[in-house]
């Protein structure tokens, strides 16, 4: 099981954090360890000082491929959810001003957290998906779909001409404005439209 994600995939995202809006999609990847396991605490890592919460749409992958057409893309994925991707901020703004990558910030265990799935039919997929994110019940997010720069079946296309899709692969598709910081005893609740499908407290 792979972990894609999209970075600056809405312009008021990049824009708050100063980023060149991109021409295609930025595909980074998290390893399998970083998926917070169901029902399981979530920590505050020991080595950063400055943790972000980025809420996303996320995609799980249904069908083996590689060089899939955009056209063709839909038939790759059949459910979607919404998760956060977890960043390190002040270890990533470290390892930005020295040209390094990003894995330290965005990699590490437990940092990708997704909630309950919601089956794609013909009918749901007619309108945009609305999705959100509370921390203690205040919203901090509000996004999208038809905002995203890139839409699920050219970021499906765009990342099976580099790497293999398989069965069981999630794709975080990038997270709208308003990201921001949280601290311990933090509870985070992610939405879709009005059905909440996670709910964690930073430990």
């Amino acid at each position: 099981m792979k972990i894609f994600c999209v970075g600056r995939n809405y312009i008021n995202h990049a824009k708050e954090l100063g980023n060149a809006i991109p021409d295609e999609p930025v595909i980074f990847m998290k390893p399998k360890n970083a998926l917070l396991p169901p029902n399981s605490p979530f920590y505050y890592p020991e080595f950063s000082n400055e943790l972000h919460y980025e809420v996303e749409l996320v995609l799980r992958i249904s069908k083996n491929g590689r060089y899939i057409p955009e056209k063709q893309a839909r038939k790759y994925f059949n459910a979607i959810s919404v998760g956060i991707d977890f960043t390190a901020r002040d270890i990533q703004d470290e390892l930005k001003k020295k040209g390094l990558p990003w894995e330290k910030a965005k990699a590490w265990d437990n940092s990708a957290v997704i909630g309950k799935w919601i089956d794609l039919t013909p009918e749901n997929l007619k309108n945009p998906f609305r999705f959100s994110l509370k921390n203690n019940n205040e919203v901090v997010q509000n996004g999208i779909s038809s905002d995203m720069l890139f839409p699920f079946e050219k970021i499906v296309s765009h990342i099976s001409n580099y790497f293999s899709l398989n069965i069981g692969d999630y794709v975080f598709t990038g997270t709208p404005a308003g990201v921001g910081e949280c601290v311990v005893g933090d509870v985070l609740q992610g939405f879709l439209e009005n059905e909440k499908m996670f709910e964690i407290e930073v430990k």
